[in-house]
């Protein structure tokens, strides 16, 4: 009998301490928590209903898998062993809901159903007939002496033992094959969201990695048929293959939905910062700041922030001299700005103006009914270019020439 390999060694310790099995539950379990309300609201979707049960019988598998978890099984059962072909019902469960999943999200088009039923027929009924062999195999199969983590390699020789192991491993080989070929054929796919492109990514990557998983069992049982001892690939590199697999799956998941969801959290934050220099001009206006809760979400806040200055502008409105932004805008165009940040220059030396003629005059009444509308509505390009002072001197140093001397611009 040869001896294990250092490195063998180092992943048995963290074998010991059962990570390759609570770690990738924790994450996956974190998967299916964010999943969850989606696939309860609409559980009618197929896809949602194949990622639900890919999530649930991934964590199964590591819960079930875990040596405490086989130990148990076994006891309550009275069973010796019956722990093996259980764990590996649920992993072949696993495998057809990724062959499930994929078929669901590469052709979820309706003009693809009948394709989608015919192909989900297929995946159930050949992975249903593997459970039922697998089970059929245990029963006839002589394994009185419980074995907690080397099952695979202790009866690789046994009758009906054999054939029962060989054949999950190739159930998981090929739903490994195929699911990480379909998924980077997709990740090659044009016109995917940058999310969904990374997601997919860390699944391929994952789902590749369970080759590994298969490569070392099948190498550990192929060693005992020819005389050598390779337990330690079974016992140690498979349930690490197997961890970092799972991990990346769960990651896979997590990413386009945690990553939208930051995405847009960062960008009502930042929309709410872009407005802070137009918020301080208007509390010259309003003579105060607007409401400040500590408590309030940042999409509170944002509204918040966003009315405060849309009223205030509207107390403004009366004094807005619609000839000066005219001139403001074409003296942009003619200094060389393009059309957009032209309407912002605009529209910023309109709204300075008008707050020094409501200083001057407090109380008083503008001339005529000026159109407000952009200044309502584009209050972020405004407020951005606020923070550019030396632009908006440039504007308004000149379009305080008659308008008579003004080139004009279409």
């Amino acid at each position: 009998m040869t001896h294990p390999q250092p490195a063998a060694v180092a992943v048995g310790s963290l074998t010991g301490l059962n990570i390759p099995y609570w770690l990738p539950g924790l994450v996956l379990g974190a998967a299916l928590a964010i999943k969850l309300p989606s696939i309860v609201k609409l559980w009618r979707d197929p896809l949602l209903r194949a990622v639900g049960g890919l999530l649930l019988f991934a964590c199964a598998v590591f819960l079930f898998a875990a040596p405490s978890t086989i130990a148990w099984t076994n006891r309550v059962t009275g069973v010796p062993n019956i722990a093996g072909p259980w764990v590996y019902t649920l992993l072949t469960a696993l495998c057809a809901s990724w062959l499930l999943l994929v078929v669901h999200w590469r052709d979820g088009r309706s003009e693809h159903h009948a394709r989608i039923r015919r192909a989900t027929r297929w995946v159930i009924w050949v992975y249903a007939a593997v459970v039922v062999a697998m089970w059929v195999l245990f029963a006839l199969a002589d394994v009185p002496v419980e074995r907690i983590r080397d099952l695979d390699t202790y009866y690789a020789d046994t009758p009906f033992m054999r054939e029962l192991i060989l054949l999950y491993l190739l159930a998981h080989t090929v739903a490994s094959l195929i699911t990480s070929g379909l998924v980077w054929n997709w990740i090659r796919t044009t016109g995917l969201d940058a999310w969904l492109r990374w997601g997919l990514r860390f699944l391929g990557i994952g789902f590749a990695t369970n080759l590994l998983f298969s490569a070392a069992k099948l190498t550990a049982v192929v060693a005992r048929w020819t005389g050598h001892d390779l337990d330690w690939l079974n016992t140690n590199i498979a349930p690490a293959a197997a961890c970092v697999a799972a991990t990346l799956v769960a990651i896979g998941f997590i990413i386009p939905h945690a990553g939208q969801y930051l995405h847009e959290r960062w960008l009502v934050r930042r929309r709410h910062r872009d407005l802070r220099a137009l918020a301080r001009l208007m509390r010259t206006v309003a003579g105060s700041r607007e409401p400040l809760a500590l408590r309030a979400t940042a999409e509170m806040r944002l509204i918040r922030r966003e009315t405060f200055i849309r009223d205030a502008l509207l107390q403004l409105s009366r004094f807005i001299d619609e000839d000066l932004r005219v001139r403001a805008y074409d003296t942009a165009l003619a200094l060389g700005f393009e059309r957009g940040r032209a309407q912002a220059l605009a529209a910023a030396v309109t709204i300075l103006d008008a707050v020094e003629a409501g200083r001057q005059a407090p109380g008083t009444e503008g001339d005529g009914d000026p159109d407000t509308t952009y200044l309502l509505q584009e209050i972020a390009a405004v407020s951005e270019v606020l923070r550019s002072p030396d632009e908006i001197k440039a504007v308004r140093a000149r379009a305080a020439v008659p308008a008579e001397s003004m080139s004009t611009h279409d």
